[in-house]
């Protein structure tokens, strides 16, 4: 039986963004090189067709990392992410009742990535924004970034972390390059900038702030017992948390299926964050559709919290008027 879904981890791709996304091409085989470019820029037949024959009724696409994350030039950066997101909110006019947006930001400069996810909630009609990895080495729990917090938390824009390549390479991944992109590395990278948000105390300062993770969480839904446990012993040197960091992963974290299709980690992700807090996705074009949503609509969950997971979730975090 087809299941009416939402999706929320769909890219898209832009002429002035392939060099960006090419730098990513490093973490894959080189036989699957640039094989996802062209479905990554299409708008049409092709991905409402692979939509339609998984149930796909709605998608809420984002631009294919890292984008401007790695751009140098700040005001380049800046100017890019506007247009990319000019350049989405005119293909979603195309189809608006098939796909919505996630703004792409320069986080170069906070203040003014603020103003643009605001211009993209409020005047696009967009859900929230997609932010690839650390901004040249700069996460989001730096200092910096509290203007940009607080304008998303008072916006009630969710914020959806994507994996990319930190900067460096860890001498950790030297002569195992299978463990440097999805394998591995995306997820510890991805995982340990939301733990840098939750330990620095951003959603204790900014409690209307909504991370989105994917990957089923990024293995954080397996750990929660753990890491209020060391916490009590950690080396903090003087940051204070008001309460457990689990409970602040509960309150401000939601996770996406995508990428993920297991019964062990979906079930252990509704435990540990709840049923309101999980989310169906695909990864199109860099996962298969139709395994994707096979699986969640045959894994065995109560159809309620299937249809939480495959809708009402994503309805309600991101704001869809559907």
């Amino acid at each position: 039986m087809t299941i009416k879904k939402i999706a929320l981890e769909e890219h898209f791709m832009a002429p002035d963004f392939v060099d960006y996304w090419a730098s990513t091409l490093v973490n894959i085989s080189p036989d699957l090189s640039g094989k996802a470019l062209v479905a990554l820029s299409d708008f049409g037949d092709r991905r409402l067709d692979e939509m339609d024959r998984h149930g796909i009724e709605f998608a809420v696409l984002a631009l294919a990392g890292p984008g401007v994350q790695i751009e140098r030039d700040e005001a380049l950066a800046m100017r890019r992410a506007t247009e990319v997101n000019d350049f989405l909110c005119a293909e979603i006019a195309k189809q608006p009742k098939r796909y919505g947006g996630l703004a792409h930001l320069a986080m170069q400069n906070p203040k003014r990535a603020a103003d643009e996810l605001e211009r993209c909630v409020t005047q696009l009609g967009f859900s929230g924004a997609m932010v690839n990895g650390s901004t040249n080495g700069v996460y989001l729990d730096h200092d910096s970034n509290e203007v940009f917090w607080e304008r998303a938390a008072a916006l009630g824009a969710p914020l959806y972390i994507h994996p990319n390549n930190p900067v460096d390479t860890p001498a950790l991944y030297d002569g195992h390059s299978e463990l440097w992109g999805p394998v591995w590395s995306w997820g510890v990278e991805t995982a340990t900038h939301a733990l840098r948000l939750v330990f620095s105390g951003v959603f204790e300062r900014h409690p209307g702030a909504t991370l989105i993770l994917g990957h089923m969480g990024e293995a954080i839904p397996f750990q929660l017992w753990r890491l209020d446990s060391r916490w009590e012993i950690a080396n903090r040197k003087g940051r204070t948390l008001k309460r457990p960091p689990s409970e602040y992963i509960r309150d401000n974290i939601v996770v996406t299926t995508s990428g993920v299709c297991s019964a062990e980690p979906l079930h252990c992700a509704l435990s540990a964050l709840g049923t309101d807090k999980v989310m169906f996705s695909a990864d199109y074009p860099f996962e298969r559709t139709q395994e994707a949503a096979h699986f969640i609509e045959t894994v065995d969950i109560s159809e309620d919290v299937r249809a939480q997971v495959c809708w009402d979730n994503a309805k309600r975090i991101l704001k869809l008027h559907l």
